[in-house]
């Protein structure tokens, strides 16, 4: 790509500037790949507005991190080289530093949190690092990092609190409004904030106007509170595990306070139904943070409507029972697959009678459970659960309606757990 222009005026609140962003782009050619960003009409008909996706969960290593890792990596002086690298994180940003820094040459530490999942040790390994396992939390982890590259002398590749990493990571700014120069909104997920602070930079650089719109896990609202003045609370288990930073950087906050024209925070329900979306709609992958747009889209529906809103899918690093379970649980949401619980006579062929009004009124039936031993039931009696698919809410009424026709008394739960 030829440099961009850098000529427009726009707001400029840090110590990056358009110019550093746009250097970044020309040092990436050849080093990442140029994702495309693509119009999603399923989204749009979802949403009620023109969406685009940039697809950064193709990045080899299957997010937006890359970027400022490679910018980062390659400001190093020689000896900087020399002396190694190190980093604290358990997930996207540590496989980053892992594969970047084996392609350089360059000797790489990760400091990871002990409980973190094999599957995230064994791929970071796999880049050519060597991790270690220190700290309870991330934060924990940071402490032991620190500790690391003072005593082995080595540089520490910070998440997103570095002017290098903040650059790599805005080049993603550029080649949104290249593809799509009509964009009036980008979405953004905020963890530290470097995606959110580069983006920002390079986007209202090139197009004043846009609208930069961030998004946050409602469980760590680190950004949000920072903006209104106040300590954040934050804590619990998340989808968006990738954005649950308890702190905002100190770098990238005076940038989200200045060209970011909203935080909007989304809670774990919304997430999960974006993550599903993404992957029936779209046939893409994203993990929680990466859903965190278009879970923003939807928790808001109104902000976006009639709008040209350009989503960064920043990662699709998911695990895939975790992904599995995400949709059973939309598909029971949407009641395509519910329980049925009834209980009657236990004489031979009640249960034919159930089962065939079910199959007669084109249910699948998934798994019957008998449960005899309940209290809650006379000695002569039995506990049935069924565990049925349907097309839709339509269709699971009918179901029930040609159950009941049988002459048996049956209740639909409000849940999928396998349990009586």
């Amino acid at each position: 790509m030829t440099r961009p222009d850098t000529s427009t005026s726009a707001p400029n609140a840090s110590a990056i500037s358009f110019a550093d962003i746009a250097d970044a782009a020309l040092q990436l050619q050849g080093m990442v790949l140029h994702t495309p960003c693509l119009p999603a009409p399923r989204l749009s008909a979802l949403t009620g507005a023109n969406v685009w996706v940039k697809y950064e969960n193709l990045q080899p290593i299957g997010a937006f991190k890359e970027r400022g890792a490679v910018i980062k990596l390659a400001s190093l002086t020689e000896a900087e080289r020399a002396a190694g690298v190190t980093a604290m994180s358990a997930g996207n940003h540590a496989q980053a530093v892992a594969y970047h820094a084996a392609r350089l040459g360059i000797s790489a530490t990760i400091v990871m949190p002990e409980r973190t999942p094999f599957v995230k040790v064994a791929a970071t390994e796999a880049h050519g690092a060597r991790v270690v396992l220190s700290g309870e939390t991330l934060a924990e982890s940071a402490v032991a990092c620190a500790e690391l590259a003072a005593a082995e002398g080595r540089i520490i590749i910070h998440p997103y609190d570095d002017p290098a990493i903040i650059a790599g990571q805005g080049t993603v700014g550029i080649e949104m409004l290249e593809a799509v120069p009509e964009l009036d909104t980008i979405v953004v997920p905020i963890g530290g904030g470097g995606l959110i602070a580069g983006i920002a930079t390079a986007a209202r650089h090139i197009k004043p106007s846009i609208r930069i719109i961030g998004v946050e896990a409602a469980l760590y609202p680190s950004a949000h509170a920072a903006l209104a003045g106040r300590e954040a609370r934050c804590g619990g288990t998340t989808l968006a595990e990738g954005i649950a930073v308890k702190a905002v950087g100190k770098l990238t906050l005076p940038i989200i306070r200045e060209l970011v024209e909203r935080i909007i925070l989304v809670d774990e329900p919304t997430l999960e139904r974006a993550v599903n979306a993404h992957i029936t709609l779209q046939k893409s992958m994203a993990e929680g943070a990466g859903a965190a747009g278009l879970a923003a889209m939807l928790t808001e529906p109104d902000h976006f409507r009639g709008r040209n809103v350009g989503l960064v899918l920043c990662g699709g690093n998911i695990d895939p029972r975790l992904l599995a379970s995400i949709m059973v649980r939309e598909l029971a949401r949407e009641r395509r697959i519910v329980s049925l619980e009834a209980s009657f006579a236990d004489e031979p062929g009640v249960l034919a009678r159930l089962t065939s009004a079910i199959g007669a009124a084109g249910g699948n039936i998934l798994e019957v459970t008998h449960n005899r031993l309940a209290l809650t039931h006379l000695a002569r009696e039995t506990a049935v659960r069924l565990t049925i698919e349907t097309r839709d809410d339509r269709h699971t009424d009918a179901v029930m309606e040609g159950v009941r026709a049988t002459g048996l008394t049956i209740n639909l739960t409000d849940h999928v757990d396998g349990r009586f």
